[in-house]
């Protein structure tokens, strides 16, 4: 073996890694938003997490892969710790997929031409071949996606065959034969296997390699087995360098990863080599093929399961017990490892801004309720403290949205969806700020004793309702993409506008008649110019909500159209809330 076959032996591994890489890619933009769904289901039924597990990693390829996104979710939020033991164990189950699949480069065609196809080395080319011009001719980028996807496959099957070629030559050599009778040790075997697949991150890289090793006819099931049970273990790498700078929670997820592989092997090799030193496995000796290394990777994860699975809860204690809770937890909002499944990333993100928007009516409720119903230290602090927690999710969302947007691919749908994210959290935060200063001016109304006339209070009392009206309104249909309230918004705002230039009017009348002071003034204009901006953002979040919704055709001056639209339903609408809000106007 010269220099030459280590360069095809390293470079058939970067090339069964990149094509890896890009095969889980693409498998996962294909798969869109399924793998969001799919999840969502793993909640209190383990047995339907062990399914959902195995399925994903059998979609995505890449059992490490659908660990950091558990990792990630725990740490988001969006999983409890126990959901995500069920999808381990299926993960470790669906991994086993791709060792099958490299098992088909042992098929000897001898003639037959089924057979020939059926071998990688044939269809992966046809796949490259139907890959590359999917990609190049269409015009869809799902199709390109898909494309892609046979294509990363092409690459890896190639990058199999290339190290398969490199290995042959070790076949005659006898140091390798007196290096690789080392692996007859158990121990140092799973030492083997652990090292090689923490190095490269990919159980299925080290598996590749084993198998091409077993193609040269040297590598029996003494040697072969300890290696995979080394491969399990190693595959916790990729886990445990994406628990760094996460939460406790998601860190239990590496852990209890880590603890289904090696209590697992440790299982194993005391009860294995137990049994086989009494009664002695008459096939230990023999050479072991490349589907019987996908037979034992499989059957090692199958029975894993089987003996650990019923013992999840303690999994969970055990994992409890070496990551200790602590009182001061960092609160995340999203996780930077779920872009990498962008679908993923975009729908969670839909969830952080829904619990924005929830703070944000929370703050404007309370400020609203201090006006109405009296000052209170607690609703105060309450706003004050929200509104903090609002500007947090706006920069944590916007800056992560910015972040997914550019470096990822994102599908059409998930396009829109994060452009509306963008638009919209500006418009919550102003909100936000609005309840400030509400709550700012009932502050001062309960510090310095201030007492509006009946005239005032009137005023004030109509114009605060039709605000928590509006703002409830586009809250909501930001939630719900209701369209009817969206069109009922504008209406709304024009009679608060109105409403505002009104009460300023009168507020002035009562000044010059001495029933109002100039400290009630100031005020009074300062809630009424608050009520004002708040019915303009609310304004601006319909408007958004009416660009990416299934009735808007335009694009560009939408803001504009959408506002200044005049029809016989927006003036029906407006007299109808001109009528309820602002109907028999008080005299000063």
């Amino acid at each position: 073996m010269d220099i030459f076959s280590f360069v095809e032996l390293f470079g058939g591994l970067a090339f069964f890694l990149y094509g890896m890489n890009i095969l889980s890619e693409a498998l996962k933009k294909t798969a869109g938003g399924k793998l969001e769904k799919l999840l969502k289901k793993a909640t209190d039924n383990p047995f339907k997490g062990l399914l959902i597990g195995a399925l994903i990693t059998i979609a995505i390829q890449s059992s490490s892969a659908m660990t950091v996104m558990l990792v990630g979710f725990v740490n988001s939020g969006i999983m409890e710790l126990a959901q995500t033991i069920g999808v381990i164990f299926g993960s470790d189950i669906g991994t086993t997929l791709t060792a099958w699949i490299l098992s088909l480069s042992g098929i000897s065609a001898s003639g037959n031409v089924f057979l020939k196809l059926l071998n990688p080395k044939c269809f992966s080319l046809i796949f490259a071949l139907i890959g590359i011009l999917m990609i190049m001719m269409s015009k869809k980028q799902k199709r390109k996606d898909i494309g892609t996807m046979l294509l990363g496959f092409a690459i890896l099957m190639q990058g199999m065959t290339m190290m398969s070629g490199s290995m042959a030559p070790l076949s005659e050599m006898d140091e390798f034969t007196k290096l690789i009778t080392a692996f007859n040790n158990p121990l140092l075997g799973v030492l083997a296997g652990t090292v090689v697949t923490g190095i490269i991150q990919s159980s299925a890289a080290s598996i590749g390699i084993l198998q091409s090793l077993a193609l040269t006819g040297k590598i029996t099931f003494a040697m072969a087995i300890p290696i995979i049970m080394g491969a399990n273990i190693g595959t916790c790498m990729t886990a445990l360098l994406s628990s760094i700078g996460v939460n406790r929670a998601a860190k239990r997820v590496t852990v209890i990863h880590i603890a289904i592989k090696v209590i697992g092997c440790f299982i194993w090799l005391v009860a294995f080599y137990s049994i086989n030193a009494i009664v002695g496995f008459a096939f230990m000796d023999k050479k072991i093929g490349i589907v019987g290394i996908a037979a034992f990777h499989s059957i090692f994860n199958i029975v894993n399961t089987v003996l650990l699975f019923p013992f999840s809860k303690q999994l969970a204690k055990l994992a409890g017990v070496i990551i200790k809770d602590s009182d001061e937890e960092k609160e995340l909002f999203l996780d930077e490892r779920l872009m990498l499944t962008p679908t993923i990333a975009v729908a969670e993100s839909v969830n952080s801004v829904s619990r924005m928007v929830s703070k944000t009516k929370g703050g404007l409720n309370a400020a609203i309720s201090m006006l109405t119903n009296g000052y209170s230290d607690d609703d105060f602090n309450y706003v004050v403290h929200n509104e903090d927690k609002v500007d947090g999710y706006e920069d944590h969302i916007g800056a992560y949205l910015m972040k997914l947007t550019t470096t990822q691919h994102l599908n059409e749908e998930d396009k829109n969806r994060s452009s509306k994210m963008l638009q919209a959290i500006g418009e919550f935060e102003r909100l936000a700020d609005h309840a400030l200063y509400l709550a700012k001016s009932a502050e001062e109304i309960n510090q310095k004793s201030i007492t509006f006339s009946p005239y005032a209070q009137e005023e004030l009392k109509r114009i605060l309702a039709a605000v928590t009206e509006i703002y409830n309104m586009a809250l909501d249909a930001y939630q719900t993409d209701d369209i009817v309230s969206v069109m009922n918004i504008g209406p709304l705002r024009n009679v608060i506008s109105e409403m505002c230039d009104a009460y300023k009017t009168s507020h002035v009348e009562r000044l010059a008649q001495g029933i109002c002071t100039a400290e009630q003034g100031f005020v009074f204009n300062d809630i009424l110019y608050s009520c004002g901006r708040i019915a303009d953002h609310s304004m601006n979040i319909a408007a958004i909500v009416f660009r990416f919704s299934s009735l808007n055709q335009k694009s560009g001056s939408y803001m504009h159209d959408f506002k200044q639209r005049k029809d016989s339903f927006s003036e029906k609408s407006y007299q109808e809330y001109y009528n309820r809000f602002a109907l028999g106007e008080l005299e000063a």
